[in-house]
């Protein structure tokens, strides 16, 4: 692509003499100026259109700064595009909007991780778009970890879920009964030495307490919510 130079020298003219033959026009002259003319122009980019035609234009490359005002358009690339080609906003919205929330959500609920809901029973996957998941800890309650003790193991189940809990005869706790016997002295009746000596009778104290089978509430207090586990 060439600029476009006078070839003849058209004002040097003006100032020769007139009887110097240099100084005379000729058709060699236009000839010689409209040929650099024609090589010059033939040069450059084939364009078509004005300010308000669009442009035909293949392969161009810009050199330099570009100022554009308005709003341009692009063709928007296919998902997963990875060159260096023009990037519109509908194709880093999509992209990153989807990259955005499994990024997200892997940060927040890596492998491991428990999720609680209330309103729906809905697997985690389809809410969130990452991970495996399985329902986790169905009638159970969550206790943290200890080093040492009952609860010194990950993910061990412990107890029953019963909410009563009916004491045994070894549960009771150690106790004592008092009772009025009527005693007697002296060398009275077998019945009345029965009673003085505990001999050949068996005596039962009055009840106490509220009765029924001694059983007992083992329920805390709890509330009920949907728990799923990441595993993978």
């Amino acid at each position: 692509m060439s600029d476009y130079t006078l070839a003849v020298n058209w004002s040097g003219k003006d100032a020769l003499a007139d009887s110097d033959s240099a100084k005379v026009i000729s058709g060699s002259d236009f000839n010689t100026e409209f040929t650099t003319i024609r090589t010059a122009v033939n040069s450059k980019a084939d364009l078509n259109g004005d300010a308000t035609e669009d442009f035909a234009i293949n392969n161009g490359t810009v050199a330099g700064t570009l100022a554009i005002t308005g709003i341009p358009t692009a063709p928007t690339a296919s998902a997963g595009t990875d060159t260096t080609q023009l990037a519109t906003t509908a194709f880093v919205e999509a992209a990153t909007g989807a990259i955005t929330a499994a990024f997200i959500n892997n940060l927040v609920y890596p492998v491991g991780s428990l999720y609680f809901n209330m309103a729906v029973n809905t697997n985690p996957n389809t809410l969130l778009g990452v991970g495996t998941w399985v329902a986790y800890a169905e009638g159970e309650v969550l206790v943290g970890f200890e080093s040492s003790g009952t609860f010194d193991a990950l993910d061990e189940s412990l107890g029953a879920e019963t909410a009563a809990h009916t004491l045994t005869t070894a549960e009771t706790p150690a106790h004592t009964h008092t009772f009025s016997r009527a005693d007697t002295t002296g060398s009275g009746s077998a019945a009345a030495r029965d009673q003085h000596d505990g001999g050949g009778s068996t005596f039962t104290t009055n009840s106490t307490g509220g009765g029924g089978a001694h059983s007992h509430s083992t329920l805390q207090p709890s509330v009920t919510v949907y728990i799923w586990k990441r595993t993978a």
